[in-house]
């Protein structure tokens, strides 16, 4: 059996940080709200944020199966809900003119009866297994087009999909459905209305901190809060593409392999392609830039340290 539902915010954030997800008290609202109200909970944000992370934790502390739709452009319902397998119908109905059986009404009843449908990600989440409902989470809707958001209306709506040749099949229990969408498109009104919003945004110095302690515990003190610093000051920057959370953990488990306790600016330089996707990026960064800001970030610590000193002189 599934684990029960988290009682309260305080709850939620507590089930969210013992599963290693660092989060603020306003997601846990959104996240507890969507729960307790069977609702559909809307993510948006830049990529590398976490926002698929979340439905994984969710499945993982929810002890519920976790079926993930990865949306791309083109994708329609034989790929996301259901399709008829074809190859097989077609082996039935030769067996069946071989063996004399011309009984048209009942070879359409028998090959198009539950055994001959593939299930994709969407009906398998509205046919629970073991009586758990699993969480459905739905990545990157906005690769998809107008016409998926609109089919997912009615799934969105009613936990329910309608198949023409058996019927309308109903969710027993909602499945707990995660959104997300990078906002490379607007999304219609008509679909974001139907679940709650959350906007998850980069976090701050002192929450990236604690997620690269709790996801890099190997990682020096020091040279885990100059990487946090560092890729502080690229958000700022006018990037192509800012480095996203999981960047920044990746660069302190890279950091780690080379052996490292602080940054240098040649270390930089060497491994901005473990931060940096894009080659302008990279170059806008390497040389004086990167340099630049790896003396602002020592100063300022070094600048710390000292009033850290003196605020601990006895009086």
């Amino acid at each position: 059996m599934s684990r029960s539902l988290p009682a309260s915010i305080d709850d939620t954030l507590e089930m969210l940080t013992s599963s290693s997800y660092v989060a603020d008290r306003s997601l846990a609202t959104v996240l507890y709200l969507a729960l307790k109200m069977q609702r559909p909970l809307f993510l948006e944000g830049e990529a590398g944020v976490g926002k698929t992370e979340i439905a994984k934790v969710l499945a993982e502390a929810l002890d519920r199966p976790l079926i993930r739709l990865q949306c791309y452009e083109g994708l329609d319902i034989s790929s996301s809900v259901y399709e008829w397998n074809y190859a097989a119908q077609m082996v039935d109905i030769r067996m069946r003119e071989a063996s004399g059986d011309t009984n048209r009404d009942a070879m359409e009843d028998d090959v198009f009866s539950e055994r001959f449908l593939i299930r994709r990600p969407i009906l398998q989440a509205l046919q629970q297994v073991d009586g758990r409902a699993p969480v459905l989470l739905i990545d990157e809707l906005d690769r998809t087009d107008e016409a998926f958001e609109a089919f997912l209306l009615e799934i969105l709506s009613d936990f329910q999909v309608t198949i023409p040749e058996l019927g309308t099949i109903r969710a027993a229990e909602p499945p707990i459905v995660i959104i997300t969408t990078n906002r490379t498109r607007e999304i219609h009104d008509a679909l974001k209305r139907r679940c709650l919003y959350h906007w998850v945004d980069y976090p701050d110095a002192e929450r990236e901190l604690e997620i690269v302690k709790l996801k890099v515990p190997g990682a020096n003190a020091a040279l885990s809060r100059e990487i946090v610093d560092y890729v502080q000051r690229l958000r700022q920057m006018e990037l192509f593409k800012n480095p996203g959370i999981a960047e920044t953990l990746d660069w302190a488990t890279a950091l780690m392999e080379l052996d490292k306790v602080a940054l240098d600016p040649q270390t930089v330089s060497d491994t901005l392609g473990v931060i940096l996707k894009y080659q302008d990026d990279i170059a806008a960064i390497q040389g004086s830039e990167g340099a630049e800001i790896l003396n602002e970030i020592k100063s300022q610590a070094r600048a710390d340290g000292a009033r850290a000193g003196v605020s601990a002189q006895p009086v």
